[in-house]
């Protein structure tokens, strides 16, 4: 027998259909030719993994930079799998979702793990509502935020749901832990192939750590960032922009964006620590960010999506008891829409430019 990743597992099924790799390569032929353009970006990713190549060409989301093309070892894609299905307890039969888009690498693995792993996947448009297109039960499923908050009442059809690609509300939190559902929130990115680490977000969890996939080691650099050590899905280690309190070398919270750290008069300031702080104020997306100022060096605004009373939202601010001195605005901007990044996370130094802020 030739790679594992050539081998199509004999419980794989495709919307209730087995393929053996012959069929998969038809399949995958004419989900190109004449599917719609989300079964088309699924019909390309299995041309690639059915190819003779032993890497895949992904493209990066650019939530932290410019997008870029990266290879990815079919190998490590596997390895990151066998890691799901250890640490889930998913094994071959189990009935999974896939409503995420197939040209990034979330989407992709989920087809991984269905073929490797042999699991009954079903495919959806990767919409913003992916529950409302089907109303079987399934033992996995891994959506973004917003699928995820738009499925609250549906979610008890899923045994257990990974959420990734953008930071977690706290009002999606709050929904999560009405539902029976196993939710778990995951890290990881492109060059990690998805998760290497999550935590569970309902069914009494309090713990805000996020606890490593099997194989997995952190440590930290000088700055408090990540660096991972993963060898089964990764060549070299991976040096992060996260901010993390690194509580073991298996487990940390995560604290926010290096990039996006404001050192305002001497004072360091993580915007994401401060966007949960302020999340019980506002309802319209926001984020904080610093900008360059003569006597500060950069100060922290406050970026509004929509329209809103800036003046009571700053008394609003100040009443808080969570807030110190220093966390306050010293400027709030509301501006009509924010800029996206093409898996529609929010982009928030394009933001910042095309408003000149």
């Amino acid at each position: 027998m030739g790679p594992i990743y050539k081998h199509i597992h004999p419980k794989f099924k495709f919307n209730g259909i087995h393929y053996d790799f012959g069929a998969l390569q038809e399949l995958a032929y004419s989900l190109v030719k004449e599917g719609q353009e989300y079964e088309k970006a699924i019909g390309n990713f299995l041309m690639d993994w059915l190819d003779d190549s032993d890497s895949v060409q992904v493209k990066t989301s650019g939530s932290t930079g410019i997008p870029k093309i990266i290879s990815l070892k079919k190998e490590h894609m596997v390895n990151s799998a066998l890691a799901t299905e250890t640490f889930f307890n998913l094994r071959a039969g189990a009935r999974a979702l896939n409503c995420l888009s197939a040209n990034f690498i979330a989407g992709k693995m989920m087809m991984v793990r269905a073929i490797v792993l042999g699991w009954e996947m079903d495919i959806v448009e990767p919409t913003s509502h992916p529950l409302d297109l089907t109303f079987k039960p399934y033992d996995f499923c891994a959506m973004v935020p917003i699928q995820a908050q738009n499925s609250i009442p549906y979610l008890n059809r899923l045994g257990s749901l990974i959420i990734g690609g953008a930071p977690i509300s706290p009002e999606l939190k709050l929904s999560i832990n009405k539902v029976s559902t196993k939710v778990f929130e995951t890290y990881g990115m492109t060059e990690t192939i998805t998760h290497i680490a999550v935590k569970e977000l309902a069914n009494g969890s309090v713990n805000n750590n996020f606890k490593a996939l099997p194989n997995v080691v952190f440590t930290k650099d000088e700055r408090d960032c990540l660096v991972i050590d993963a060898p089964k899905v990764s060549d070299g280690t991976i040096t992060t922009n996260d901010v993390v309190d690194l509580i073991s070398s298996s487990e940390f919270q995560w604290l926010g964006r290096y990039d996006n750290v404001i050192n305002s008069g001497g004072v360091k300031l993580i915007p994401e620590q401060l966007e949960v702080k302020l999340s019980s104020l506002i309802n319209s997306r926001y984020f904080v960010a610093g900008i360059p100022d003569a006597n500060l060096g950069h100060k922290m605004v406050l970026m509004l999506e929509g329209n809103i009373n800036k003046e009571q939202l700053l008394k609003d601010i100040k009443s808080l008891n969570s807030i110190s001195k220093y966390e306050i605005p010293k400027e709030i901007f509301s501006i009509p829409q924010f800029v996206e990044t093409g898996s529609g996370k929010v982009n928030r130094n394009d933001t910042l430019a095309k408003y000149k802020i």
